[in-house]
């Protein structure tokens, strides 16, 4: 993980333009770690409920903004291969049912679609931000706790 930081830090610079340390690249892998969770549950939810007891990607609760940030995230990445990073760095949250291969090889993707969301948040919360401090990860979780 610590030979990936200078990916973390350029891809934040990217999305948004922000200037991240190893304390905020701490937050952001519970904050992954705690959304891709929540994601599972309810692609659990979905498959328990079309009666399977295998999680496939369109049981994933994909949003149109969330499939929008999957794209600028492939854009964002380019030269930058966070994707990879994150392919071994992103778990695979313990749920009741297995996802298949297509979900698992899915969520390096979705990871870095609310990389880019997460990222684009600061700048909601404080358009002239550059380094986030602790109260600005404490506002950007509260709105992702309202919606996801």
């Amino acid at each position: 993980m610590l030979t990936s930081i200078p990916q973390f830090e350029r891809f934040f610079r990217a999305a948004a333009s922000l200037d991240i340390d190893k304390e905020d690249l701490r937050r952001y892998h519970g904050f992954l770690d705690r959304r891709i969770y929540d994601l599972m549950i309810r692609a659990q939810a979905a498959a328990k409920a079309n009666a399977r007891d295998i999680i496939h990607p369109h049981d994933l609760p994909i949003t149109r903004g969330l499939q929008e940030r999957i794209h600028e995230f492939r854009t964002l990445d380019a030269g930058i291969d966070l994707k990879s990073v994150l392919k071994d760095t992103v778990k695979h949250p313990m749920v009741d049912l297995d996802y298949d291969d297509e979900t698992r090889d899915a969520l390096p993707e979705i990871a870095g679609a609310l990389t880019v969301a997460l990222a684009r948040s600061f700048r909601i919360v404080d358009p002239e931000l550059k380094n986030p401090m602790t109260w600005h990860w404490d506002r950007v979780f509260a709105l992702f706790d309202l919606l996801l």
